[in-house]
């Protein structure tokens, strides 16, 4: 009885095939930092934003009411952001005011380069993605002249805000009066920055050169 099989040459033609396709799928397999990185921050700005039309925060009946905006912060070092409401006011952000992560309900909050068990891992752009700077140099200082600092606040209509510790009298002592730019560099110098956008007037957050993100 005739029995059929492949030839030699047929299992050889197999194996440089997919030799073939696998040399042309291990690059997609490879991470791409800069992309992964693009995105987080992105989308942690706009989850900002959107807590802040969301959660109306206004109280003129206290002098540091613009402290209760929603705000995010980035360590300069990039070692992590968080995303909180400053309700009691105060000087710092205490862990109960900030808030949690919608897919793992974990903390978007973090006061070390500690990964703590309740804490979202997504906040850590250093451990993450390699960040090791944030700029903010290009973001412009408010109308009443208070430093620039690490801080991007929204209000209920979704615009953007600085200068939150300092001292406000109204509404547009902390509101942007210029477009924002900030940019994270990466400890691997092969990695181009990100540089962020952030529109004065809507609070839209986009990667400049990338728009449509």
């Amino acid at each position: 009885m005739k029995k059929n099989a492949f030839t030699m040459l047929e299992l050889i033609f197999v194996i440089v095939v997919l030799g073939i396709i696998a040399a042309l799928a291990i690059p997609r397999l490879e991470r791409d930092l800069r992309q992964e990185a693009a995105d987080n921050i992105l989308s942690a700005i706009r989850y900002t934003q959107h807590m802040a039309l969301m959660d109306n925060k206004h109280n003129l009946n206290s002098t540091d009411w613009h402290k209760s905006f929603w705000t995010i912060f980035f360590q300069a070092n990039g070692q992590y952001y968080t995303i909180s409401s400053n309700i009691d006011y105060g000087n710092s952000v205490d862990r109960n005011e900030t808030a949690r992560d919608p897919v793992t309900g974990q903390r978007f909050f973090s006061d070390d380069a500690t990964i703590d068990a309740d804490e979202s891992k997504t906040i850590f752009l250093n451990h993450n993605y390699g960040i090791d700077t944030i700029d903010f140099t290009n973001c412009q200082t408010t109308s009443n002249g208070t430093n620039v600092s690490n801080h991007i606040a929204f209000d209920h209509m979704g615009r953007p805000h600085k200068g939150m510790y300092g001292v406000a009298t109204n509404i547009y002592d902390t509101r942007m009066n210029a477009d924002c730019r900030i940019t994270f560099s990466f400890s691997d110098a092969s990695i181009d920055p990100i540089v962020i956008r952030i529109q004065e007037e809507t609070g839209y957050a986009q990667v400049v050169g990338l728009e449509a993100l």
